[in-house]
């Protein structure tokens, strides 16, 4: 009778349980059997099929040049493709509480095909003589210089010129600018005379000039990201936003600084200063565009936000600016410090002024895959009594009494939600991804080893060591001469605390992270837009995507806090001079046009953003 594999197996069984008894047995060690016997079991999957009556020992037979054959040469192990710092994970953060394909839908059944074209901004146009101040001409809003330029009353290198003017000048004061781009701005400004002289405009920004955050990338200027190392990086190709404001007709000036990869207002040239009160720092990590918007420097700037970037310089420098819902403007070309909060956005002297920039700047781009495309409509004359506008308790009153006066009619609000556990481990560690390339190669500089990295002790010698895993408390009122506090050796020590992130809290973050865009789903409900705190709500709403938009509400002396050289709160504050004072108003997600249209409202009544710093 035909012997199968596994009647083999249970046989060689049995006499494994004999020789274990039986000390006399010799032949074919009892591993080796065991083994043998598996592989005789494997060999009829792999083809032998039958062996006819042949005996145990010939199943041995037969599999042996299984065991006995090499094993089979495997490929080199390959190195990991190489990262920089731009590659986007396959996951991909939706600020909508649904997700992208319902936000999709709902747009459609409301707005139809509409939904995905850019609507029209058109410029009101100028009355009456221009000014003839160069200083007149530099603190316009940039909708006006549009409207000059357009009637033919001033040309697109006029002003251009009194910017690079201004910049060269009022720089040695206020170090905002990183790389000057005079030739290239003057033959871009003649350009747009050129095509305006022939009949053709590109539209509201044709000619205007403006300065951008220098982590874009720029192929005929280098983009340092702040830091000494790469101040001499060069890419060879434009990030996609220069691409459209250069399409939309304006002009760039500078790359304007940003804080050592985009970390408040000290980079690798010093800190950066608020025109208002040069002594202290105009906040970061947009403080170039914050700094040379508010001391008229540029017609309007590009800032970018992580976690407070675009709102906390608007505020430190009395400007208006507008943090847009996540994914409404690409980032290709950007360096990236968070994939899933990353934000782009216009830094301006006036409201309308940013919605003119952001009707050029939204929308999708197939190289930034976390951008959708969605109505924005800015309405000059809104109607607030419409609109359901929440009040925090803690808003600023004059601009909630001034808003009330112009037909809004409040809502209370209470506290925002939270969930617990959220912590910043899922930031930290995006920011070590981001960077690990660079990371590793100073890492090799400083002979570190990554996998045993020494904490930081919190106070102490060394407790502002560049190898620690927690950034340094920002300084406050750091004294003119210092060395730049916040990059000891161009290193940034919060690049190393998302190294030993795990994945399983990671994980469990982003969880809790969705549980927060729900809740705030829930919570805007009912709402357009509300008033808080100044800065209450920059943290959730790097979180959840939220929209936000910054606008002087009174001019006086400012609270920013500070002590003596070192931040030593025992030491006098310093005294500022007075300046235009912030609020914002936090609006639902794709409201940006919203929010704008009723801050709008509160400028056409004020003049608060119209105020200029003396320099």
């Amino acid at each position: 009778m035909d012997s199968t594999p596994f009647e083999f197996l249970e046989h060689a069984e049995a006499e494994l349980m004999a020789m274990e008894h039986d000390a006399a047995v010799t032949g074919v060690e009892r591993r080796e059997f065991v083994f043998r016997s598996l592989v005789a079991a494997a060999a009829s999957t792999l083809g032998v099929r039958s062996l006819g009556a042949q005996s145990p020992q010939a199943y041995l037979d037969a599999t042996a040049g299984l065991i006995a054959r090499p094993a089979r040469r495997q490929p080199p192990a390959q190195e990991p493709v190489a990262l920089g710092n731009g590659e986007a994970p396959a996951l991909q953060f939706m600020p909508y509480p649904e997700g992208t394909g319902a936000l999709m839908e709902r747009m459609v059944a409301r707005h139809g095909v509409k939904a995905f074209a850019r609507s029209p901004f058109t410029v009101e146009p100028w009355v009456g003589a221009a000014p003839t101040s160069p200083e007149d001409l530099a603190f316009l809003p940039a909708h006006r210089l549009s409207a000059l330029i357009k009637a033919r009353k001033i040309t697109s290198r006029q002003i251009t010129d009194i910017y690079l003017d201004r910049l060269e000048k009022l720089n040695p004061t206020l170090n905002c600018v990183v790389t000057l781009m005079k030739e290239s701005a003057r033959a871009e400004a003649d350009a747009m005379d050129r095509e305006l002289a022939a009949g053709k405009s590109r539209g509201p920004l044709h000619g205007v000039p403006y300065g951008l955050k220098d982590l874009f990338a720029t192929k005929n200027a280098p983009t340092s990201w702040g830091t000494g190392d790469l101040k001499d990086q060069q890419f060879d190709y434009d990030a996609e936003i220069v691409v459209r404001l250069r399409n939309a007709g304006a002009v760039l000036l500078a790359k304007l600084s940003t804080g050592l990869f985009a970390q408040n207002d000290w980079w690798y040239g010093g800190r950066t200063n608020n025109p208002w009160n040069p002594t202290i720092g105009s906040r970061g990590s947009s403080a170039g565009p914050g700094s040379a918007t508010a001391a008229g420097l540029v017609a309007f700037a590009i800032g970018t936000e992580t976690q407070g970037s675009i709102v906390s310089p608007s505020i430190r420098n009395g400007i208006s600016a507008l943090r847009p819902t996540y994914g409404r403007v690409s980032r290709h070309g950007g360096m990236v410090l968070s994939w899933s909060q990353d934000r782009v956005g216009p830094m301006c002297r006036t409201i309308e002024d940013c919605a003119m920039v952001f009707n050029v700047l939204h929308g999708m781009d197939p190289k930034d895959a976390s951008t959708v495309t969605t109505p924005f409509t800015f309405e000059r004359n809104i109607a607030l009594a419409k609109l359901r506008i929440g009040v925090d308790p803690n808003a600023p009153a004059e601009l909630v009494a001034k808003l009330k006066g112009l037909g809004m009619i409040p809502k209370p609000i209470g506290a925002r939600p939270t969930v617990a556990g959220m912590g910043g481990g899922g930031l930290n560690a995006e920011y070590a991804a981001a960077f690990d390339s660079y990371v590793q190669r100073k890492a090799k500089e400083f002979n570190l080893d990554l996998n045993a990295l020494p904490a930081r002790p919190a106070t102490g010698p060394g407790a502002n060591g560049p190898f620690g895993n927690t950034p340094p408390q920002r300084p406050r009122g750091i004294g003119e001469g210092e060395p730049n506090p916040m990059a000891p050796a161009d290193w940034n020590p919060r690049f190393l605390g998302g190294r030993s992130v795990r994945a399983f809290d990671f994980v469990n973050n982003q969880r809790r992270r969705l549980l927060l865009v729900q809740k705030w789903g829930e919570f805007m409900k009912e709402l357009d837009g509300f008033i808080g705190a100044p800065n209450a709500d920059v943290g959730p709403n790097a979180q959840t995507g939220h929209p936000c938009a910054v606008l002087p509400y009174k001019f006086d002396v400012p609270q920013f806090g500070g002590g003596g050289p070192r931040g030593n709160d025992s030491t006098p504050a310093p005294v500022y001079q007075a300046q235009p004072i912030c609020g914002v108003i936090t609006g639902n997600l794709y409201a940006d046009d919203i929010i704008l249209s009723v801050a709008h409202q509160f400028q056409k009544a004020t003049d608060f953003h119209a105020r200029r710093p003396s320099l």
